[in-house]
């Protein structure tokens, strides 16, 4: 299950912050004209396997960097 969960989690992850961080900037940048959910739509199905992608990298990088964070503030 592991193993699974391994790839399943950053795109399910990533699939929840695009579609959040999407809306938002294209609302900011565009409001809401009568095509914003195809403007938006757009965006968020260019962004989304780039941010997917890159969580796959990212991932194992902030674990170890929690963890040096952790120990640090548990020595003090």
């Amino acid at each position: 299950m592991e193993s699974k969960a391994r790839y399943i989690f950053p795109v399910v992850m990533t699939a929840m912050i695009v579609f959040m961080v999407t809306l938002l900037v294209t609302a900011l940048n565009l409001g809401f004209p009568p095509d914003f959910l195809r403007h938006w739509v757009r965006a968020y199905f260019v962004t989304w396997p780039i941010a997917a992608v890159s969580a796959f990298f990212a991932i194992p990088v902030a674990r170890r960097l929690t963890q040096r964070i952790v120990s640090a503030i548990e020595r003090e």
